[in-house]
């Protein structure tokens, strides 16, 4: 069913409403109240004695319930991923913390969790699967969560502009509330409020493979990539190409890609949640953190079958959530923020209040409708759960140079004398705000090939002070990903290669090990396209920014003082045809 709010009496009542309150959610609350959903507004929502005539939660990102957008896959079906009747005609309920339990619920990994466990989860997935999918706690309407939040399937709160939760720093706290309310559903089903999701444990050696227990029903999705079934060991930075590695190598290069994942490159804030995301088109941003851009894309990927036009199901965002291995990845990637916060001394990540009191809706384990805030998430001790604490290999996995710097360095000068790169690349220098930076404008440079350029510091050299407040940035701009398609292309920095290589064809093998790797954009699928009402905002070929912290990186290089670094992008899987990018510069993030 296509919903249209003409045609919609409940909408009908819902747009008086909004008429009569001027845009004051205050009264609505009240008319909803006796109605028998919604809350009475807080004092917070009043101004000098009488109601603000600005509605109170007007510059956070939250979605229109009564805007869900039916979609179309790639064979032309309509994808259902909409309730069967909009959320916007059901009364709400304000979370509220649990009471503190006696005994915390502690998610386990995987690969150690034990056969009356396994038999409680197949119980619980069992009846989950089983329920009429009018029932919110129905297993495919939990995945259909994903597929109308990730694919932009609601409109925006006060805005004609669609809402995303990828790509931004909605992506760790939106996650962790659908897999907090999908992990009280399945405790219900069974009545045992200790239940705790396992999460699958891909970054430490004894996890990096599918887990036995999603082999078997339940828990098996047959849209998986057989190549990639057990005992092959993950490749968490998939490049679209099989891994040619041995198991030992591919581990060895999993850690050095999460030590800079987790460590090297994630030491501010914005690397590493993603960028800030505000009401409306002109709030938009699309800058991934380090963890959403890989390893969690590459591993939907890995997982997602290649026999698929899309690689579902995992390999996509419409039907990601329809695997039950989908819960394991995302309950690990909700640890590692745990893990990141831990790293840093639990400081406050994010203190703007557009971030913690945006709120989304769930359905809890009564089926109740939920409001609930980003600030209401951040501390899992009160959520009531906890992770069994495990080792952390890729802390000790720092990576070094593939060619000893000083060596580095005498080639890099011999490229340093020429006018072109060795891939015949133009250097084009502008001048921006009295520094220089590397511009492929106006047309952009198509990363049908790798592409290596010199860009210019505009700090040679810092204080003790500046290095320690700031974080110097490698940002690749204007990054136009073609239609809906996957892309990824890893950034190198000082990277040589052999003599008779000056061409670089052979740098593909290099990867995370290496200190010269920088980073990666991995640009994942949505997979179906959405059918849009008149009057909607879309922009369908939004650029983005690549950032990437490198201050631990150059020290490592020893170019910390140089007044210029080489750039090398690397597209992989043949990616980069549908992929241009109009430059590179330095910034530096407090």
């Amino acid at each position: 069913m296509f919903f249209r709010d003409s045609k919609d009496l409940t909408e009908q009542r819902n747009q008086l409403i909004g008429y009569i309150s001027t845009a004051s959610q205050w009264v609505k609350n009240i008319i909803f109240g006796f109605l028998g959903g919604g809350v009475w507004p807080s004092n917070n929502e009043f101004v000098d004695g009488g109601p603000s005539l600005e509605p109170p939660d007007s510059t956070v990102i939250s979605p229109n319930l009564s805007t869900c957008h039916q979609s179309v896959g790639y064979t032309g079906h309509l994808v259902y991923c909409c309730p069967p009747k909009p959320e916007s005609e059901e009364p709400f309920i304000d979370f509220q913390l649990p009471d503190p339990p006696s005994t915390l619920r502690v998610r386990r990994p995987v690969h150690l969790i034990d056969d009356e466990f396994i038999a409680k989860y197949n119980k619980a997935i069992t009846i989950m699967k089983s329920l009429p999918y009018d029932d919110p706690r129905n297993f495919m309407r939990q995945a259909n969560m994903h597929c109308i939040y990730c694919t932009g399937a609601y409109n925006q709160k006060y805005s004609n502009s669609l809402l995303n939760i990828h790509k931004s720093w909605l992506f760790f706290p939106w996650h962790r509330m659908m897999i907090y309310f999908h992990e009280k559903i399945l405790g219900d089903l069974i009545g045992d409020e200790t239940f705790a999701l396992p999460f699958w444990n891909w970054d430490a050696p004894e996890g990096m493979v599918i887990p036995k227990m999603y082999m078997k029903e339940p828990f098996l999705d047959k849209e998986r990539d057989r190549s990639h079934l057990p005992p092959q060991v993950a490749d968490i930075n998939y490049n679209f190409v099989e891994s040619t590695l041995e198991a030992d190598e591919q581990i060895s290069r999993n850690l050095a890609f999460m030590y800079n994942q987790m460590v090297s490159g994630a030491k501010k804030t914005e690397l590493f949640m993603g960028c800030p995301y505000k009401i409306g088109e002109a709030g938009a941003c699309i800058g991934r953190g380090t963890i959403e851009s890989a390893p969690h894309n590459t591993l939907h990927s890995w997982v997602g079958s290649s026999l698929n036009p899309k690689r579902e199901n995992m390999g996509v965002f419409y039907s990601a959530a329809r695997d039950p291995i989908f819960y394991g990845h995302h309950s690990n990637i909700d640890r590692l923020w745990e893990v990141w916060k831990e790293l840093r001394g639990y400081k406050p990540e994010i203190v703007d209040p557009d971030w913690l009191d945006s709120y989304f809706f769930f359905h809890n384990e009564k089926s109740q409708l939920v409001r609930i805030k980003i600030r209401d998430v951040l501390n899992i001790t009160n959520l009531g759960y906890s992770y069994q604490k495990v080792d952390l290999p890729w802390l000790n996995a720092r990576p070094k140079p593939s060619v000893p710097p000083k060596i580095a360095r005498n080639r890099l000068m011999r490229m340093e004398n020429t006018t072109t790169t060795p891939n015949g690349l133009q250097l084009v220098r502008k001048n921006i705000k009295n520094w220089e930076h590397s511009c492929f404008e106006p047309e952009g440079r198509t990363l049908d090939t790798n592409v290596r350029v010199r860009v210019y510091r505009p700090k040679k050299i810092r204080s003790k002070k500046e290095k320690e407040e700031e974080e110097e940035v490698l940002v690749v701009y204007g990054i136009d990903v073609k239609d809906d398609m996957n892309v990824k292309f890893d950034v190198y920095v000082n990277l040589v290669v052999n003599d008779d290589d000056d061409e670089g064809t052979n740098i593909g093998h290099i990867g995370p090990e290496s200190r010269e790797f920088a980073g990666t954009y991995v640009n994942m699928r949505r997979g179906v396209t959405l059918i849009i009402n008149e009057g909607d905002e879309v922009i369908r070929n939004r650029k983005t920014d690549l950032k990437l912290g490198i201050s631990e990186l150059l020290v490592d290089l020893e170019a910390d003082e140089d007044d210029s670094i080489w750039v090398t992008l690397v597209p992989r899987g043949g990616t980069g045809v549908n992929t241009t990018v109009d430059g590179i510069r330095i910034e530096y993030m407090a």
